[in-house]
């Protein structure tokens, strides 16, 4: 640990308080996904105030902000995503979110405090600093096609050399961090089917083509896909969700409908994947003489980790929280658009242990009644400034 780094964290532990303050207001006034008008207005003047270098409307909702330290280096970036979701908060938290049907139940607001109050610490030390650093403040995480993809092709890494980004995790206890090389999340990608027979009357099956039936049998061969199509060595997950078929006991039904998702790491098995689902329900709904209409939606890619990156942050995670509490994970298959960025340059994406259970910190993102123990903001933040810091000086 160098002097600079612990002169950092000295100095985020004095801006512990005013960072969660940061969070309760934006868990207060959240934002849906493509909505977010108040949080990236709040965030430019935030690092204005700064002395920042500040891009508003980055691929239409971001906001980029960039400083540069005395010395000549690299530019290294952080990205923190700031949307909510359509979920009504049940915490009963005195800073509960005051919009209707709206709550950050996914950490984001942790997210963009943590970044913003690295940032503020940096700024305190940008003579020692050798190169750049980028806040990368990004919209519409939470929904398809997301703000990454859009923030890029409008510049938001152009000479970027490495990013860093973490994700509070409440399966992980407060104290740790959650890591992997590689693969860390899946692509996620849907498709919905529209299966067109003949209806008819149930006692006169001859008569009709079963859009029903002929749906049973394609959400069972589908599932076969994974199992049989797939190398083992290999992962994808097919998941039916939806079927909807027929409205009355004596009425065979003319449509069906079936919606699902495909997981990969992969990206040859996530291509072949679309083409036999396509195939497998073609093929089964023209045996029975049926028509199928498939519509395959490609989704976010799968987030890798660059691996010298990663252990970049691991080592630093290690001299804050010490070995034994940075935890190698195995990927899952959940999905996330900083996928894009990491695409693009060399990155990784971490978790934060959030939970807590005397706290009542238990459940999962993306439920109303989601918490984080906010002990953990100071880690995450400590984490984030040790790696932009070492990564200056490689």
């Amino acid at each position: 640990m160098t002097k600079l780094q612990t002169n950092v964290y000295d100095i985020l532990t004095n801006l512990e308080q005013e960072m969660i303050d940061l969070r309760r207001h934006f868990h207060q006034y959240p934002e849906l996904s493509f909505e977010e008008v108040n949080t990236p207005k709040t965030i430019a003047a935030f690092h204005k105030t700064l002395g920042l270098d500040v891009k508003a409307h980055v691929g239409e909702r971001g906001v980029v902000a960039t400083l540069k330290g005395a010395h000549p280096g690299p530019t290294i970036a952080i990205r923190a995503d700031f949307d909510a979701l359509p979920i009504k908060e049940e915490t009963n938290l005195p800073y509960q979110s005051t919009v209707e049907g709206v709550m950050h139940a996914c950490g984001h607001d942790a997210h963009t405090a943590i970044a913003m109050t690295v940032a503020k610490a940096l700024v305190s030390v940008k003579d020692d600093l050798h190169g750049t650093v980028v806040f990368i403040h990004q919209h519409a995480e939470e929904q398809d096609p997301g703000g990454a993809k859009a923030m890029i092709e409008d510049g938001a890494i152009k000479d970027v050399d490495q990013i860093f980004c973490l994700h509070m995790e409440n399966y992980l206890p407060v104290g740790t961090i959650g890591e992997t090389d590689g693969p860390i999340l899946g692509a996620s990608d849907d498709f919905f089917i529209t299966i067109e027979g003949k209806g008819g009357h149930a006692a006169l099956p001859h008569d009709t083509v079963d859009a029903l039936s002929i749906g049973a049998q394609i959400v069972t061969q589908l599932n076969q896909l994974t199992s049989r199509k797939v190398d083992p060595m290999k992962q994808a997950v097919l998941t039916v969700g939806s079927f909807h078929s027929g409205d009355k006991a004596n009425v065979i039904a003319e449509k069906a409908y079936i919606e699902g998702t495909v997981r990969t790491f992969d990206k040859t098995i996530r291509q072949e994947m679309s083409e036999w689902v396509k195939q497998v329900t073609d093929f089964t709904a023209r045996a029975h003489g049926a028509k199928a209409t498939i519509d395959y939606q490609f989704g976010y890619p799968a987030t890798i980790n660059d691996k010298k990156t990663n252990q970049l942050m691991v080592g630093v995670a290690k001299d804050i929280i010490g070995e034994q509490n940075v935890i190698h994970l195995e990927p899952n298959m959940g999905a996330e658009d900083f996928s894009y960025f990491a695409e693009q340059i060399p990155a990784t994406y971490f978790f934060l242990g959030s939970a807590n259970e005397e706290k009542g910190c238990v459940y999962p993102y993306h439920h109303p009644k989601f918490m984080i123990d906010e002990d953990s903001l100071l880690i995450g933040a400590k984490v984030l400034a040790g790696s932009v810091l070492t990564a200056l000086n490689k």
